[in-house]
Order: C-alpha cells, then structure tokens, then sequence
C-alpha cells in the first residue's frame, strides 16, 4: 500500500490569503486527490459542498484572522509528519496481523482546517475528525486544540483500519446495519489502544461510562439489526448529530454507537484471542457472534 498524505499546509496557507470568492475553488483543489476513489463508490460527490454542510469544515464565505495562525501552527507542530508516521505504523501492524488482506494500492490523505465554531467539530469531538471508509481515500478535518494535536495522527490510523476493512466487507447503504457500524468503530477504536495504548483513543469511544454506558449498550444492541444509512445515525452517533444531519433521535448520548462497539470489539477479543489489527476483515456477524450479541445479520 502507498499512503500519500498531501500538503494540504501549503494549500490552505495561500488559499486563506485569497479573496473569499476565490476559495471554493482553491479547496476543490486541495480535495481533489479523494476524488477518483470516492466518485468510485458515491458516484458524482461534491466533496467542497460536504465540507460546507456536514464536516466540520473552515468557513469559505468569510475572513477568518483565526485561520491562518492556526495552519501555521499545525505546521508547526508537525501535524502531517506526525499522521504520515502514525499511518505508516498502522499499516506494517494490519499488513502484519493479516498477510495478503485486501486493500487499495494507494490511498489519499487530505487533512483540512475545520470551523473552531463549530460545536461537533470542537466540543463533542474534541477538535478532529475523520472519514476513511473509502478505500483510497481518507479525510481529516481539526481545529488545533490540544487534544487535536497530540492526537490527530491516531484518528488517521482509525481511518485506516476502516479503509482496509472496506476493501474486505461489502458496504451497500441500503442494507448496512447498525451492527456493522458500530463494530466497524469499535474495532477500529481497539486498533488505536493497540497501537498507541488508551490515551492515544478518541472521545468517540471513551466519554461514556458507569449507568450511561449500560444504558446506552442495551439500546445499541436492541437495534442491532436497523438497516439502511439514513437510518444508523441516531445509533451511531446520538441524538444531537442525529438532529443536525435530519435524522429521528432514538434517546441516545453523543457517540453511543462508538462506545457500545469498543464494548462489542473488547468482548469479541476476549473471546476469541484476537487483535483488532487481525480482526479487520471480519464479518460484523462473527464479531457480534463472538461478542454474545444476538443478530440476524
């Protein structure tokens, strides 16, 4: 596998030193690399109207004074370096745990400055984000907080677990079920603490605890088999991103999905002396099988 991550830093700095009319444009073209690899599976995508709508993503229809301190400052601090080498580790780990594990031949990495306004981006997910999903193509957006910093590489080797699992399970979003998205994150949670142990792990995963985290677990597991993408964010994700992309909540925490899958992810390599890295490719029905959790998957 060839893992390119592209210099977005350079983009950016001379895209916010452009006239606002001007910057769709110039971010089209630093998004361009994910292109090919997601219009393979999404069909035609607009990825700079995604980055507007539901990412996370910086404004393009203002100034901003705050944005390009905050691309230097990410430069300075190594960021991409720090997620090439983070990605390079997680690779030899995943191709080590599973010899001959089907992936893509290259995948793009496009890391962009998000909104620091933006309440998901910056409070319930602690300033980063990513989607990987795709094989090819992986996606990061952060605002430099401190935890976005330290731990922006570790969402990009989340992502890679995600990009190779891909290349390995069927995806079709009329029939993707809950069970599938919540065990593709735990797993790919799991992978992270292998990697890097706990304090490399996202707030996805970790924030639920105690009653809440029971709570949220049977829920989760009661709607194991609810399939279709429109369907899986109130599940997945909680209420409040569940409102934000139209959806109807079901009375779930931020994240839920994510922490009942480490659960589901932690139960599966108990039972089965596995790792996450050589769980990849799995089939959700074994994994919830191995974890106790009934299914009809």
């Amino acid at each position: 596998m060839k893992i390119i991550v592209h210099d977005t830093a350079s983009g950016m700095l001379a895209m916010f030193r452009r006239p606002v009319a001007e910057r769709r444009d110039a971010l089209r073209e630093l998004y361009r690399p994910l292109e090919g690899a997601m219009s393979a599976v999404m069909g035609e995508v607009d990825l700079v109207a995604m980055h507007e709508r539901l990412g996370g993503g910086c404004r393009l229809d203002r100034e901003d004074d705050r944005y390009l301190p905050a691309v230097r400052r990410m430069r300075e601090a190594g960021v991409w370096q720090r997620v090439e080498e983070t990605l390079a580790a997680a690779w030899e780990r995943i191709d080590g745990a599973v010899p001959g594990v089907a992936h893509a031949d290259t995948v793009h990495v496009v890391l962009v400055l998000g909104d620091p306004d933006d309440e998901h981006l910056t409070v319930r997910s602690s300033g980063y984000l990513g989607m990987g999903g795709i094989p090819g193509a992986i996606q990061l957006v952060m605002w430099p907080t401190e935890t976005a910093l330290a731990r922006i590489g570790y969402a990009a080797a989340h992502e890679l677990h995600h990009n190779v699992r891909y290349a390995n399970v069927a995806w079709n979003p009329m029939t993707v079920t809950v069970g599938e998205q919540v065990v593709a994150e735990g797993l790919a949670e799991a992978f992270v603490r292998e990697l890097a142990g706990e304090r490399a792990m996202g707030p996805w995963a970790t924030t639920l605890t105690g009653e809440e985290l029971e709570r949220a677990y049977r829920k989760v597991t009661a709607g194991i088999d609810v399939a279709g993408m429109a369907n899986l964010p109130p599940y997945v994700h909680g209420d409040a991103t569940a409102r934000i992309l139209g959806c109807e909540p079901v009375g779930l925490p931020d994240f839920a999905g994510y922490a009942a899958g480490l659960r589901i992810a932690d139960a599966h390599l108990a039972a089965t002396g596995l790792t996450a890295a050589a769980s990849v490719a799995l089939p959700a029905r074994e994994v919830l099988t191995n974890a106790g959790v009934p299914t009809t998957l």
